[in-house]
């Protein structure tokens, strides 16, 4: 789940989205504008995939959920758009529907209207119930408050999740306090409302920045049985507690420490993990390890995390793109060089027609002092990356030129980029123009 909020930047690139539509359509809308105005010819409501192409997650979906005669069932119910978020359509979309995790799936009706979302990757028995209820019953956030007014505990328990995927703490709790004292007397003591209470309140207290109330609602949260969102709130206390003394966050982290093992165990790293995102988990459960000062507990879970994945990919890296990234990260994050600047070349020949393992490779061989090394796999990156991505790949790019003095060709590589993609992308571009000047 790109909850983690995100350990890889949130958004890559296409220039535009793709769509999946019945058998019986000729022309496939390229933008989700174009999908809403077939959706007022055709009465169908428009889904939006929000993807990116490195986005582990979303290879997740692609792999394990969005497949098979349940997902065909989809495409014939509703216009499904493919929206790169990186894209000036997905960018503009995200930020309009207040999208902030990838994957994320949204349904509008064909006014543009939201009649309900699923943040992040599920599990297909979670997200086909999830998204066929949306479909079927149009759950617009007006509707389920309507049906809350009336009372029921579980209700107002789906109002406050919906405005938990949306993001939105402030309204949400708005809404709960505007309830009569005896709804939200019951309310809180249905384990749902309950839950989605606090994790309301700690969202709201990391869109503040206030440490203090993050620690605090962390805290809470993580005292409930919250499945598979224990390991994002758990990097929610991780980053907030980075300032304590080191005695007291010791002390505030071990109670973290049996709990995430038993969750680690029993529905992460076993043959059939109940939770879709096993990355998030393992580098939460090394991450907690490093702050409690355990490195040898940090090295025992990445490698185990590295054998169980080589074993379920059995050398097939196409066979699950999901866990072949994985595998990249764990190598990674547990130091093991060697094995993963092989690993990053296999990758690369795994996927040859995607930019992004040839530009991680390249950046990698940069900040380890290789320039000359780098620029083929970063100009073969180039050829393939578009978007918002092209002007990161020339952001590395210059920088290699740079190291290896050649200062002429990092201005006119940077020129040619900026010129065609700066003016979609202004923060990148910024970027861009920030290291011709270091």
């Amino acid at each position: 789940m790109q909850i983690r909020s995100l350990r890889a930047p949130l958004f890559a690139a296409v220039l535009f989205a793709t769509v999946g539509v019945h058998a019986a359509e000729t022309k496939a809308p390229l933008t989700i504008d174009e999908a809403l105005k077939a959706s007022a010819e055709q009465h169908r409501p428009v889904l939006i995939d929000f993807q990116a192409v490195w986005c582990y997650s979303c290879y997740y979906m692609a792999s394990h959920v969005l497949t098979g005669p349940e997902w065909n069932a989809v495409e014939r119910k509703a216009i499904v758009v493919e929206a790169d978020a990186d894209s000036p359509d997905g960018q503009t979309w995200m930020k309009k529907l207040n999208a902030s995790f990838l994957p994320s799936y949204v349904v509008l009706d064909e006014h543009g209207n939201e009649l309900g979302r699923i943040a992040a990757e599920q599990p297909r028995e979670k997200f086909y119930p999830k998204i066929n209820a949306i479909l079927a019953t149009g759950n617009t956030l007006d509707s389920l408050k309507q049906k809350a007014a009336k009372g029921s505990s579980d209700d107002i328990a789906n109002v406050l999740e919906a405005y938990q995927a949306r993001s939105e703490a402030d309204d949400g709790l708005g809404w709960f306090a505007s309830l009569p004292a005896n709804q939200q007397q019951a309310a809180r003591k249905n384990n749902r409302a309950a839950v989605a209470l606090d994790q309301l309140a700690l969202i709201k207290s990391v869109a503040a920045r206030d440490n203090t109330a993050i620690i605090t609602s962390a805290q809470k949260v993580l005292a409930q049985d919250i499945g598979c969102q224990r390991p994002y709130v758990l990097d929610n206390l991780l980053e907030a507690s980075t300032k304590l003394p080191p005695a007291e966050r010791k002390t505030l982290l071990a109670a973290q420490r049996t709990p995430l093992d038993h969750y680690v165990s029993t529905q992460v790293l076993v043959a059939k993990p109940a939770c879709a995102d096993q990355r998030s988990a393992v580098l939460a459960s090394a991450d907690l390890d490093d702050a409690l000062g355990d490195a040898q507990a940090a090295k025992a879970i990445l490698d185990r995390a590295i054998t169980q994945t080589q074993q379920r990919l059995g050398g097939k890296l196409t066979s699950d793109r999901n866990l072949a990234d994985n595998l990249r990260i764990y190598l990674q994050r547990a130091g093991r060089t060697a094995e993963l600047d092989d690993y990053q070349r296999k990758l690369i020949a795994a996927y040859p027609e995607d930019y992004v393992y040839a530009y991680r490779y390249g950046r990698s061989l940069v900040e380890t002092g290789k320039p000359a090394d780098a620029l083929p796999y970063l100009a073969t990156a180039a050829d393939k990356a578009y978007g918002a991505n092209r002007l990161t790949v020339a952001l590395w790019r210059v920088r290699a030129l740079k190291a290896l003095h050649r200062d002429d060709d990092a201005k006119k590589l940077a020129g040619d980029v900026l010129e065609t993609n700066g003016p979609w992308f202004p923060k990148q571009a910024d970027a861009l123009k920030a290291e011709l000047k270091a």
